[in-house]
């Protein structure tokens, strides 16, 4: 049976290395691959297992025709917008189209969950010293946390492009272990729930190689 994906924001680094992966795993799997600018990825115009949508995901109408018919969406990009807007019109259209399958990125920190002098650094660069609930991506979270969709929150580290797969995950109330992550290692993780979207469901998950724990600054 043909497992139906759709990717908003596809032209993203890990959604390009997600994208690699399921084509090359050969899995039945079919990708819709939303993004701004269709022509980023003419190399997969004609590859049958692919649907190619030239949309904005500030478009509630363009992200309707996006999503229904899905079986899983994966936001690949984290919602920097005022007030979480795109996320919760995702979340709206979702309930609509009967979608319940969500994979959606964040960051590290939205709990204050980041530990001693690294997490000092992460809420001063990513939260101007303070963890607000009216910050876009706690309020992103908080939207899909409150949904009745069947969510995974990916609280991604700070990234690196080595060549390596490597990350502990944690869960919401645990501390965070580690700083930083391959971009290859959040593909993998994708690419597992993808597979089997019964992992991490209902779940806001924190991941990062475990040997950049104790780190004071990212890990490249």
């Amino acid at each position: 049976m043909i497992k139906n994906v759709l990717i908003v924001g596809a032209n993203g680094q890990i959604a390009r290395l997600v994208e690699d992966r399921l084509l090359k795993d050969g899995k039945d799997v079919h990708l819709t691959l939303f993004l701004r600018n269709a022509g980023r990825l003419v190399q997969l115009k004609d590859n049958k297992a692919v649907t190619i949508i030239d949309g904005d995901a500030n478009n509630s109408e363009e992200l309707r025709e996006a999503i229904k018919d899905q079986d899983i969406v994966y936001v690949a990009f984290v919602d920097h917008g005022e007030n979480a807007q795109v996320t919760k019109n995702i979340i709206k259209i979702m309930d609509k189209e009967r979608v319940k399958r969500l994979i959606s990125s964040n960051i590290l920190g939205i709990y204050d969950e980041v530990p001693g002098e690294f997490g000092e650094y992460n809420r001063q660069m990513c939260f101007g010293g303070v963890v607000k609930s009216t910050d876009s991506v706690v309020q992103s979270a908080t939207a899909i946390e409150n949904s009745d969709l069947d969510y995974t929150i990916l609280r991604i580290p700070w990234l690196n492009d080595r060549n390596e797969i490597k990350y502990t995950v944690t869960h919401k109330g645990e501390e965070y272990i580690g700083v930083s992550a391959s971009r290859k290692s959040v593909a993998d993780l994708i690419v597992k729930i993808i597979n089997d979207p019964k992992l991490y469901e209902k779940e806001s998950i924190g991941f990062a190689n475990p040997d950049t724990q104790g780190a004071s600054r990212p890990v490249y």
